[in-house]
Parts: structure tokens; sequence; C-alpha cells
């Protein structure tokens, strides 16, 4: 056809085979569409725009709120969206304040005895799974993603670019301007975010083989370009880019997906370090040094002693010898001491310093850069959002009758909502006053207290009094002689910096001392108490065991206790090899056990034992709720959470 045209001056309409080919593919005519594409998608959602007003007036959040961003502390990006242009810095936003809508998504299955239902904390639902292998419908179902997102969030479009006026919670009115701000999100949901292909980076254009190495940063102009110059094969082959689809940042101004997405602590270093890769080289290296029946009785060994670990405040131990990295995570160094080498128990040591040290959601390559510009975010990682799946998803989803559960659920989750901003509202008017012991009911009266009640008295009645309760005759002793009320539990609220999953950092966890817990075994929980406020850490504290909790009148004032068994501290420093002190059980000579009554202001927060295992092979018939009864010896677990972490170390 070419030569053909030649004497006319003329070429022809297809450049080779691939053009016309691809003019074909293109053509609709005659082309089959997929039922799914005409098929009607029902989405739910809650207008962000009045959500964000909601969050401003809450007065639980009124001193919780910079209005202005400093710079270094709240972070490069912060900084440069006010002063960078365009930014709060040109004439029509001036002076407001910057309200990032912190986005996340991580998608959740819930089965019930109906087979597996797929949502998103979005609600926007996965469709069929029939079509799951056709590359259009992946790409549909992906783009749909986006263009949902973009369309959710366009109410919050007009007030991205001028501001506006709301009341906020501490009374006073605000102008304030809005900005799409960091997105959590694991791996796999960054890919979906950002266009990539798998085993591509979402941040930079380091090509898959070598992830460690330099490479540009993406971003929305940078990829515009590529998709605009670039054959579709080439951009998936050599950059890792999906140039059929289009970011819903794309709509909006000053957003750009990769450079807002956080890399994940969770998925990245506890269940890809930890799980996938320090736990199966336990199993290689048992395999390797001994016969596989010898190995696997070993593998079993260890797993007994997980499941001898004692329950710990805000842990359903049961839990724990499931597939839960984060938990296992916290209690599996103990379990291997004693099977491996002392290199390989360092190894994990390490490991889990680092993961405690960091508190952060990002890879090692970007992890500077996303430090500077969003500051300190150890309240931004994936385990919020998986946390958030068994309130906001599963038990709305059991709670339903299964037919169309999507409305259901989230009408539940409406309710618990507006229950919760009754409360906090209640609160500020003071409807909520009292204190947690007036609130909870009387266990069974306790017995045989007399002498630790009176050495207490003393004690609190002569503070000036340097002398020793027990060396004071028995005589002399105040007494009591009304009326016990005995509680099963106490919460303890502290500040958790490191943790800012609460409102503010602000914890609060119960602590058990219950004779029959769920009806099957008696729980008396570890607790820290505070023995000298003035030295760090452990220096300060001393572990003991709840025996119960309880109050009394003595001269009509309320003295709420607790009656404690000491555990004293082996040797003044913590083991070198875990990292963690090691305590044992106080006994008098006689060989009773160390029993004190303490005020209950004493409680800093709850404390994690584990056993020392040392080489020795635990029975399998051992329950976790013997193990504090059984072992002599235990390490203070400050792998338990962030905050037994930053208190013990």
């Amino acid at each position: 056809m070419a030569t053909t045209l030649v004497k006319h001056h003329d070429t022809p309409p297809f450049a080779d085979h691939k053009d016309l080919h691809n003019v074909i593919d293109a053509t609709q005519l005659g082309d089959v569409v997929p039922p799914w594409m005409d098929k009607e998608f029902e989405v739910w959602y809650r207008d962000p725009h009045a959500m964000a007003h909601n969050i401003l007036a809450n007065p639980t959040y009124k001193d919780k709120i910079d209005y202005v961003p400093f710079y270094f502390m709240s972070g490069d990006w912060a900084w440069q969206q006010a002063v960078h242009p365009p930014s709060l810095s040109d004439p029509e936003t001036h002076g407001s304040a910057l309200i990032p809508i912190i986005l996340s998504s991580d998608k959740t299955t819930v089965s019930v005895g109906t087979g597996n239902n797929e949502y998103y904390p979005l609600y926007a639902s996965i469709a069929d799974k029939m079509h799951s292998k056709d590359d259009l419908f992946w790409i549909f179902c992906h783009q749909l993603f986006h263009s949902l997102l973009s369309a959710i969030l366009s109410s919050l479009k007009p007030v991205m670019t001028e501001y506006e006026v709301v009341r906020c919670g501490d009374r006073h009115f605000w102008c304030v301007i809005y900005s799409l701000g960091p997105y959590i999100a694991d791996y796999e949901e960054q890919l979906v975010l950002s266009c990539i292909v798998k085993h591509w980076c979402p941040k930079c254009i380091a090509v898959h083989t070598n992830l460690d190495g330099d490479a540009t940063y993406h971003t929305h102009k940078f990829t515009d370009f590529l998709i605009n110059e670039l054959h579709a094969d080439v951009l998936w082959d050599e950059f890792g880019l999906i140039g059929d689809l289009i970011p819903f940042t794309n709509d909006f101004p000053r957003a750009d997906i990769h450079e807002l997405l956080l890399f994940d602590l969770l998925h990245q270093l506890i269940k890809g370090a930890f799980k996938d890769h320090l736990i199966d080289w336990v199993a290689k290296y048992l395999k390797a040094m001994h016969r596989t029946k010898w190995s696997e009785e070993i593998m079993s060994n260890i797993d007994c002693r997980v499941a001898a670990v004692p329950s710990f405040s805000g842990h359903d131990f049961k839990q724990w010898t499931g597939n839960d990295s984060k938990a296992l995570m916290k209690v599996f160094l103990p379990a291997i001491e004693g099977h491996i080498p002392q290199d390989m128990v360092c190894a994990f040591c390490a490991l889990l310093e680092f993961c405690y040290l960091v508190r952060h959601n990002h890879s090692m390559v970007h992890y500077v850069d996303m430090i500077r510009l969003f500051g300190a975010p150890n309240g931004l990682c994936s385990s919020i959002t998986e946390s958030k799946h068994i309130k906001a998803i599963k038990e709305p989803w059991r709670w339903s009758n299964r037919h169309n559960a999507l409305g259901q659920m989230l009408v539940t989750n409406q309710r618990l909502d507006k229950l919760a901003a009754s409360h906090a509202d209640f609160d500020v008017r003071g409807m909520l006053t009292g204190t947690i012991l007036s609130k909870r009911k009387c266990a069974q009266t306790v017995a045989a207290l007399a002498h630790e009640v009176a050495y207490f008295l003393f004690s609190q009645l002569n503070l000036d009094d340097a002398h020793n309760p027990e060396d004071i005759p028995a005589a002399s002793l105040p007494r009591h002689e009304g009326k016990l009320q005995v509680f099963n539990s106490a919460a303890a609220t502290f500040y958790a910096p490191s943790d800012l999953s609460d409102i503010g950092g602000m914890q609060r966890k119960h602590i058990c001392a219950c004779p029959l817990w769920r009806n099957e075994y008696p729980r008396n929980d570890c607790v820290f108490i505070n023995t000298d406020s003035d030295a760090e850490g452990m220096q300060g504290l001393k572990v003991a065991r709840v025996i119960c909790f309880f109050s009394f009148k003595h001269n009509w004032e309320v003295y709420p206790c607790a009656l404690i068994q000491w555990f004293e501290k082996i040797g003044d420093c913590p083991d070198e090899d875990t990292g963690m002190w090691m305590v044992t059980p106080s006994f008098h000579e006689d060989g009773s056990r160390n029993l004190a009554v303490i005020h209950i202001e004493m409680v800093f927060c709850a404390a994690h034992l584990i056993a020392i295992y040392g080489s020795e092979y635990i029975p399998h018939s051992l329950k976790f709720y013997h193990s504090l009864d059984t072992f002599g010896s235990f390490y203070v677990n400050k792998y338990a959470d962030h905050h037994a972490f930053e208190i013990v170390s």
C-alpha cells in the first residue's frame, strides 16, 4: 500500500501492523459490552465536609489542635502548604488554619456462614470475583475506586481554595481551609492509589529489581509527561506505571498521591521482617541443626511456651496463638530462648527494639524524607485502620440480618457515633462526674486483710513517721471494723505519646483482679508500682500482682486500695541478651507470700510478665492462666505495648 501511494505523495493510514491492531482493538462496534460495565454500584458515604465540621466542633479536641503550623515540629509538608504558593499565603486564604484531611482505606473480609464478603472502610463494595482475571475488569474496578473517592471528597473541593468560617471546640470561630493530607494504607492499597505495578515503589521510579537504589521521586507532573510520551507497554515494563488509570488526587489542588503516601510499619516490618523472615529463619535453623522430628518437637514446645504466656490488659491471649504477627511479636522472644543461639536471640531483640524506637511506618529508603515532610507520624500506621475493622465492619456485620447488610452496618455505625458524640457533650456539661470505683459493682468480700489494712492505715495517717509499720506493735495500729467494698477491676489512664491511636495519646487500660474470669479461671493481672517518681524507668518502679481491689471508709474518708503481692528484681539491670528486666515473686522466710495493701494512686499502669523458660520443655497441659503461679522467674515484657517499652526502657 505504501508503494502504490508514493506516486500520489501520500502515506498509508497505519504505520505498521501493531498500529492497525491497536485501532481495531479500540473499535467498539461489534464488541460485546461486559455486563459489569452497565451495572449500577451502590455507594454509601457520609459527607466529609460535614464530618470535618463535627470533628472541629467536638469539645474533646479543644486543647488538642494547633491552628498554625510551626516549622520543624509540624513537619515540612504542613509548613510548605502554609507558606509556599499556591498556599495559605495567597490573599484569598491568608491567615486561614490548614485542616489536612487524613485518609485511609483498607479492604477487609467478613465471613459468617454465607461466604466471604469484602468491604472497604470507605464503604465501596467490591464487585463480583468471576471477572477478577480480566485485565479490563481489573482496570475498571480500580478506576471506579478512584472515581468514587473523587466524588465522595468533592464537597471539600470548594473550600480547598477559599476559606470558610467554622466554630471549633474551643467555642471560637476560625477561618479554615482544607487540603488532602497523608494517606494511610498498606502496600497493596498503595499500589491501587498510586496506579503503580506490583513490586514497584509507589514513591519513586527505582527499578523493581533494585528498590534500594537512588531514584527520582514520582510526581503527578512527571507521570503525566511519561504517559503522554510513551506507549502503555513501555510505561508498565520500564517505569512500573499503569497509564490507563488516573489517581483521584488529580482532581484536587495541591494534592500528589505519591507525596502523601506513608509507608507501613505494620506490614513491612512486623509482618514482613518479623513474620516472613525471622520466624521462618528459626524454623529453617532448627531443621538444619536437628532431625526433622526433633525440630518439630522443639517448634511444638515453642508453641506451648507462647500459649503459656499470661493474659495482658487489652489482649485476649487466645488471639495470640493465631496468625497475629503483631501480638506474637510481643511474646516470641522468651519463647525461643534456649532453643536457638544467643546471636539469633539478639537479632530478634534488635528488630523489636527498632520497631518500638522508630514508631514510624516508612521503608528505610524514604525514611528520612518522610520524617522531614510529616514530622513524627507515629499515629499514622495501618494498624489503626486494622484495629477499626472489628468495630466498624465485623461487629456491625454480625449484628445485621445478612440481607443487604451494608446499609444496616452503616446505620449501626451512625448510631454508635451519635452515642459517642453525646458522651463527649455530656462530659463537657459535667454530667459524667464520679470515680470509677463508685460506678463498679461490688464483688465478694475478702477475708484476712486486717493486718495489712492496719499497716496501710498507719502509713496513711502518719505520713511523716519514718517507722516501718511492721515494727509497730499490733495494739498500737489503727483498726478498721467496717465493711470493705471489693472490685473486680480498675482502670489506669495514662499518657502514651508514642501511641496516638486514642485522643491526644491518652490511653486507658483495665487491670483485672477477678476470682472467676469468663466463668473459667481466676485472673489477677500484674502492675507497675511507682516507688520513686524522681528515678527513671525501672529504677523507680516495682512489679506486683494484684490480688484484689477494694475500698473502705475510715473517719469519713474513702481509701481506694489494692492488695498486692510483690515481685523482686533479679539483678540491677536488664538481661543482656533480651534487653528485659527479670523478676521473681517475693516470699517471707516462712514461705508465705509477701503481701501489702497500697493506695490505688501508687499503681502506675498494667505490667506483663512472661516466664523465663530456659531450655526446659513445658507440658502441653499447662494453661496460660497457671503461668504466674507455676514459674519462679519472669521477664518484664517491655514489648507488650509502646507505653511499656518507653517506661521500662
